[in-house]
């Protein structure tokens, strides 16, 4: 037996052996592609126009970087990977540079948002209250971790750090309100409001 017939063997053997996980992998493959494609601006001519149109308005200016990316956040609600590849070409700057500062500052994101964000704070008070046992609660009536946003495009959950509101640990934010003394029991009618 050849080294190359050898090694289409043991490709052979794997893909039978676990020709489900495959499938499955295909399968997430391709629905991850078709949610980005849909959810890339991009492809989209009206906010394909928007993003050109931000870019030629303030791609001379000082400060482009910053001023470009609040814009494409501000009014088409995230930025995507192909958007930021888009931008650092439009911009001739690195797209590492880009990419720096959209991670780097927690008011950009790199999918859409839902209709409402809902924060929990980690912060050591939160923390220590049960900022996870909230957490728990609300992935159970929402269905979603935090960094993901409902398939009806609802609710947005994530994890914030300190929030400032110590004395009302653990504490969540939904959108630009604070609630503060949270229970588990007490956020299945709370997130109701959002649903």
């Amino acid at each position: 037996m050849t080294p190359d017939s050898l090694y289409i063997c043991v490709i052979e053997f794997t893909i039978e052996a676990m020709d489900n996980q495959i499938y499955l992998s295909e399968q997430s493959m391709i629905d991850t592609l078709e949610k980005n494609l849909l959810a890339d601006p991009l492809t989209i001519p009206e906010q394909r126009t928007l993003i050109d149109q931000i870019l030629s308005e303030n791609k001379n200016i000082p400060g482009a970087t910053m001023v470009v990316l609040n814009e494409l956040q501000s009014r088409i609600g995230f930025i995507s990977a192909p958007m930021q590849t888009y931008v650092a070409q439009k911009l001739r700057i690195p797209m590492s540079e880009i990419n720096g500062v959209v991670t780097f500052y927690s008011f950009f994101t790199t999918s859409p948002r839902g209709k409402h964000t809902v924060k929990f704070c980690l912060g050591t008070a939160c923390y220590v209250g049960g900022a996870s046992g909230l957490i728990e609660k609300a992935k159970q009536i929402i269905g979603i971790d935090p960094g993901e946003t409902t398939k009806d495009g609802s609710i947005t959950v994530e994890v914030c750090r300190c929030i400032g509101a110590c004395s009302q640990a653990p504490t969540i934010v939904i959108d630009k309100d604070m609630y503060g003394r949270m229970h588990p029991n007490k956020l299945p009618q709370l997130l109701n409001k959002y649903q």
